[in-house]
């Protein structure tokens, strides 16, 4: 019943605009970790979903993105305050923002001549939480591997 549930509103969410698709695309993947079910393996995972899926990890797999990302965990920010607090160049900051932005990963708002950007869904610090701890099981079994040839 769950993952029927989860298909229908992947299949809901096809309908909308690439930057509403995110958000649930997330939640659905988080949802069905969570509860310990393989979801994408009882989908069909059409060449149109496979791009969907990938244009949103592509989005993730710069580091600059992710230090945008976490900046805004703190709250909204103009680009002149993520130029402050990640040190990178204005221009830079604003390619990556319009690609998150894209990837709907954050949201904008225009106020007098500052646009303000915010984290348009929490549920992306779930993915690095997924990310880290996998990363955490890697590197205990490499010390593993190398405590036995000491």
């Amino acid at each position: 019943m769950i993952v029927l549930d989860g298909i229908s509103a992947m299949m809901r969410a096809m309908s909308r605009p690439a930057s509403m698709r995110t958000s649930l695309f997330v939640s659905i993947l988080l949802y069905s970790h969570k509860h310990r079910e393989d979801l994408v393996s009882q989908l069909k995972l059409t060449p149109e979903l496979i791009g969907l899926i990938a244009d949103r990890f592509k989005a993730l797999s710069e580091p600059a993105r992710l230090q945008i990302l976490n900046t805004l965990r703190g709250g909204e920010k103009t680009v002149n305050e993520l130029v402050d607090a990640t040190g990178l160049g204005q221009a830079n900051v604003s390619k990556h923002l319009q690609s998150l932005f894209a990837a709907g990963f954050v949201r904008r708002r225009k106020e007098g001549l500052f646009t303000y950007y915010a984290l348009a869904d929490r549920t992306v610090f779930r993915l690095c939480d997924i990310m880290c701890g996998r990363l955490e099981q890697e590197l205990a079994s490499h010390r593993k591997v190398l405590a036995g040839r000491g």
